[in-house]
């Protein structure tokens, strides 16, 4: 165990030493904390949020039903405010990253379980993104690991050597995560009737898909009904 922190503490060492990763480490804070002032501000002053999806799609009932909860989801909004606002204070960061997380990898598990597309690729690279911000601060949690202090934190000069690795690897990140969600699941419910429809149209299961859109759009069955009557209609 002891190795494996020396070398974790080497990699963090490297990565806080370079200006790029520093560059990138306030994008993380700055975009993530945007994204979370809107969406908290919106809940704080009682408005429903705009999502464009009817009350009986899976993802529009339970914004319906969470709009009205009364102050649970006011509450919802001041929590994202404050993971915002902690995220843009340099003392801050781990605790409003750890919350932040908290919030954001619920409605990553959201997404994918009402198989929202509007969310399913940003929300995992929120989740991703708030790992990072996490990671950055590795110097002030990894002490849960280690009984001694043995481990320190050894900044020098920034180093502006670009990370190519990272970089790349970041990229690619990226373009397996847009991948994987967007062929994740064989249907999704999609946003409209129309949209639904159009993943079906001209294929094999035409009738079966069809009729999984109406369920889904005009009927509100519940999704786990839905997919059920389209194994069955196959």
């Amino acid at each position: 165990m002891k190795r494996v922190l020396i070398r974790l503490d080497s990699i963090h060492q490297a990565i806080r030493s370079n200006f790029w990763h520093w560059c990138f480490y306030l994008f993380c804070r700055l975009s993530l904390a945007i994204g979370f002032l809107i969406a908290g501000m919106v809940k704080i002053m009682g408005e429903r949020f705009a999502s464009g999806l009817s009350d009986i799609h899976p993802m529009g009932s339970y914004l319906e039903a969470l709009f009205h909860t009364g102050y649970y989801y006011t509450f919802i909004g001041v929590a994202q405010v404050l993971a915002a606002v902690m995220l843009l204070i340099p003392r801050a960061v781990l605790a409003g990253a750890l919350l932040y997380m908290s919030i954001i990898f619920n409605i990553w598990i959201l997404s994918l379980a009402v198989r929202f597309e509007g969310s399913l690729v940003s929300s995992t690279l929120m989740v991703l993104a708030t790992l990072y911000l996490i990671c950055y601060h590795f110097d002030q949690f990894k002490w849960i690991f280690s009984k001694s202090n043995e481990l320190n934190l050894k900044l020098s000069i920034m180093d502006r050597k670009f990370p190519l690795r990272f970089f790349f690897a970041s990229l690619m990140a990226i373009v397996l995560v847009v991948y994987i969600f967007t062929n994740l699941f064989e249907i999704m419910p999609r946003n409209s009737m129309a949209d639904c429809e159009s993943q079906f149209t001209g294929t094999e299961n035409e009738a079966a898909g069809f009729r999984f859109c109406k369920c889904v759009h005009l009927e509100g069955n519940a999704l786990s009904r839905c997919l059920e009557q389209y194994e069955e209609g196959k």
